[in-house]
């Protein structure tokens, strides 16, 4: 976590692959493939995660479905995250483009994902007081782009990252979006509420080929004001009352909000709701509506209370506040931060502590990796199965390129092809990048 100076993305640099080390394929998504990488020469590189989409992909994507929310959500994502200048958000490092892949990079987490960090404790869950530091940190993060005008919308273990430095990363903005205001004057100016208001922002228009190949139609720079929430009492309806609601249906099906499913539109309140959830899987090691199938999940999501076994505690109380099926009557961020379970905690300085619940290891191995084209190849195999022998013969055949000498890497790499190359059947998004 960087402490010194900005952190925004302004002038993140295109990349070349050729000139990357390319180390391993770590995870996929709903429209790519994300790799461990190395930049920089041997003395001086940094490990970044490379989030590459396949273009054959978008162009089916577009064609098949004729629409341009989903088209342009890369570009939407990288936009997003040139803005950010916040140490539990990443950083944009560089994008860049090839024939057939475009993509960009960010910071990599050593730490790998809250959910693999629960399930390393003894009995799969957190103490109180770990996931009071967690819970805090992921108050600070939604909060900041909450007032960026940005709702989250896949908020889960699976995108909270653990940086080397033990605090938190939230990744993963595919499905996040840009909510408008109603009224010209319904945003308050009030430099206190924009999180980069102390900057003097140059916008520039960054027409790369990347944008132009995506066809960029969607700007997170609609507007640098935010709604006042100065009045704590009415936190919980003046977000509602200042922007435009979403309709889209979108999410991970066990922290989908209740208005999702229902599809009575949804604001930044949808984002507290699945906060609950991470809290109540931190708490029991396991969701709280999780049914037999997805549309069981649905229907107790619409109308199940959450099983809050165990004594009466200021987290448990916390929990079904925040689980509350009404998002007029859900608590958010105020109420939230002067909760009893955060009482006593210094908003201002958790940013600071130094010796966070866990500290991870630096464990990335110095392998040979991937060259560009095995890369190119590597995320048409996951996303375009050939399912004959011929096609999964071409793919062994270009990692063992580079993995021939790496005492039989090359098979857990096409081991990896298999697992990555399931493609979600369902209609909801269920997009775990990492």
């Amino acid at each position: 976590m960087n402490d010194g100076g900005s952190r925004q993305s302004d002038n993140a640099k295109p990349l070349d692959l050729e000139n990357l080390r390319v180390v391993s394929a770590v995870g996929r998504g709903a429209k790519g493939v994300v790799f461990l990488a190395r930049t920089g020469d041997r003395s001086s590189e940094e490990c970044v995660a490379l989030k590459v989409i396949s273009k054959a992909l978008i162009i089916q994507k577009k064609a098949k479905l004729n629409d341009t929310e989903e088209y342009t959500r890369v570009s939407f994502e990288e936009q997003v995250l040139r803005r950010f200048d916040h140490p539990l958000l990443p950083r944009l490092r560089g994008v860049f483009e090839t024939d057939r892949v475009v993509g960009f990079a960010i910071d990599y987490c050593h730490g790998g994902t809250l959910r693999s960090l629960r399930k390393k404790q003894t009995e799969k869950m957190f103490s109180d007081d770990t996931i009071r530091f967690y819970a805090a940190e992921l108050v600070l993060a939604l909060e900041y782009l909450h007032k960026l005008g940005i709702v989250y919308r896949d908020l889960k273990p699976d995108n909270v990252m653990i940086q080397e430095n033990g605090h938190i990363m939230l990744v993963d903005f595919d499905l996040s979006k840009k909510l408008n205001p109603k009224f010209p004057y319904s945003l308050s100016h009030n430099s206190s509420s924009n999180p980069n208001s102390e900057k003097k922002h140059t916008r520039r228009h960054w027409l790369t080929r990347f944008y132009k190949f995506c066809n960029w139609v969607i700007s997170p720079y609609d507007s640098d004001s935010e709604p006042s929430l100065n009045n704590v009492n009415s936190a919980r309806h003046i977000e509602s009352n200042l922007v435009e609601k979403s309709n889209s249906f979108v999410g991970t099906e066990e922290y989908v909000a209740p208005e999702i499913v229902s599809g009575k539109g949804h604001d930044f309140s949808i984002d507290w709701w699945s906060y609950g959830i991470v809290l109540y899987e931190m708490l029991y090691g396991t969701t709280p509506f999780k049914g037999a199938n997805r549309k069981e999940t649905f229907y107790r999501i619409l109308t199940k209370e959450p099983e809050l076994t165990g004594e009466k505690t200021a987290l448990r109380d916390l929990i079904g506040k925040l689980l509350e099926k009404d998002p007029d009557r859900r608590i958010r961020v105020d109420e939230i931060k002067g909760h009893d379970f955060f009482k006593g905690v210094k908003w201002d300085m958790v940013l600071r502590i130094v010796r966070p619940p866990y500290i991870p290891e630096n464990e990335v191995k110095n392998k040979v990796g991937f060259g560009k084209s095995d890369v190119e190849v590597f995320v048409d195999k996951v996303f375009f199965p050939t399912g004959d022998d011929g096609g999964r013969e071409k793919t062994k055949m270009v990692l063992e390129k580079k993995d021939s000498n790496n005492n039989g890497e090359n098979i857990n790499n096409m081991v990896k092809v298999d697992e990555l190359s399931h493609v979600p059947t369902e209609k909801i998004d269920d997009f775990l990048i990492f």
